[in-house]
């Protein structure tokens, strides 16, 4: 094992202790220490999180309203997010410099971010510069690393989420002429597709083989999408959504929009997970619901709606690996080693890359 493989392994590995707790004791202990530090913790808790790990979060939503509730949070000088790494890291470059942003798990990272690093980025830039000239604006999905936000910052752009993505989307048309959209192709191909935007007139980046591919005429291209995808929301497919119709021809079908094309057209409903949770909070009593969403949210959802018939829109599907490496174990090691008064698991952003990435964040949270 190498120098670097050694600290990766230190900082990543849980004390073999807290492996042979019982749950009750872990669930007492957390109380207990949420207790003793008060307004000093605050942990906030993404959707798709267990539940014996949201039961503790202070504050339950999608990763930039986290990220947005605990930087109004001043008060807290230890912030454990319960979530993944590009939202810890989005924490900590909306908080001030005095709080400490932790992650229980640094090995809870997310696919789809990981799909656009800022080499890649870089090289496709110069790239479609040489093709395109100064036509381009680049927008990036909250999901995705702080030096992505940082570069699309630098060069004039914004970030977006599923909720603002149409709304985003417009605003960088009247910018610039094209848009690249990183790093979910699929939220980038519905969102232009609901604003008119046709099939010939997008491309998509193929950062592995650093090529454009597209059907029409190159010179039409009005929006770049990067080839990534969450591994989760691909997962379901035309054939779940056909196989729902048939045998449950009553059920209504709500997916989000990280989806297939395909898929989100062939459903009834499409939105984020804010959008999901809120309408089924409203349906009818005794309405029937297939969600295609993250499995720990799925099942949360079923037991907070039992006046109605709700079920996965993929019954085979798993959920988010990279999130449930958050667990109790974890989190209560994160806050007993804040109590020891040796903090692990940092989520740090430089000052340089924080600033160009809070350029990216702000002209989004200027435009609602």
């Amino acid at each position: 094992m190498d120098l670097l493989q050694e600290l990766i392994s230190s900082t990543n590995s849980i004390p073999e202790e807290y492996l042979h707790v019982s749950q009750q004791e872990m669930e007492e202990r957390v109380k207990q220490i949420k207790n003793d530090l008060g307004e000093a913790l605050f942990i906030p808790g993404h959707h798709y999180q267990k539940d014996e790990v949201i039961q503790f979060a202070d504050a339950v939503g999608d990763s930039l309203q986290l990220a947005q509730v605990a930087a109004q949070n001043k008060s807290a000088s230890y912030i454990v997010f319960c979530g993944v790494h590009f939202m810890a890291e989005t924490a900590d470059m909306l908080t001030t410099d005095e709080q400490i942003v932790l992650l229980p798990d640094r090995r809870a990272g997310c696919s789809l971010a990981d799909m656009a690093d800022i080499y890649q980025t870089e090289r496709a830039w110069e790239k479609l510069m040489q093709q395109f000239g100064e036509s381009i604006l680049p927008l990036t999905y909250v999901n995705s690393t702080a030096a992505i936000k940082a570069f699309v910052g630098q060069h004039g752009g914004a970030t977006v989420t599923s909720s603002n993505a149409h709304q985003m989307v417009n605003w960088a048309f009247t910018q610039k002429e094209r848009i690249l959209f990183l790093p979910d192709q699929h939220l980038g191909r519905n969102t232009a597709s609901d604003l008119g935007i046709v099939e010939t007139e997008m491309a998509v980046w193929d950062p592995i083989q650093e090529e454009l591919l597209f059907s029409g005429n190159v010179k039409d291209v009005k929006v770049i999408l990067w080839k990534g995808h969450c591994s989760v929301h691909e997962n379901f497919t035309l054939t779940n959504v056909e196989y729902i119709k048939k045998e449950h021809p009553n059920m209504h079908i709500i997916v989000h929009p990280e989806c297939k094309k395909e898929v989100v057209d062939a459903a009834d409903y499409n939105g984020s997970t804010k959008y999901i949770i809120e309408m089924i909070k409203q349906a009818k009593a005794g309405s029937a619901w297939a969600i295609g969403t993250e499995m720990n949210l799925v099942q949360r959802i079923i037991h907070n709606h039992p006046d109605k018939h709700i079920i996965s829109l993929n019954p085979y599907m798993c959920p988010c690996l990279t999130m449930n490496r958050i667990d109790l174990p974890h989190l209560l090691w994160s806050l007993e080693s804040i109590k020891k008064g040796k903090p692990v698991n940092q989520i740090t952003v430089d000052k340089q890359t924080a600033c160009q990435a809070r350029l990216a964040l702000n002209r989004m949270l200027e435009r609602g």
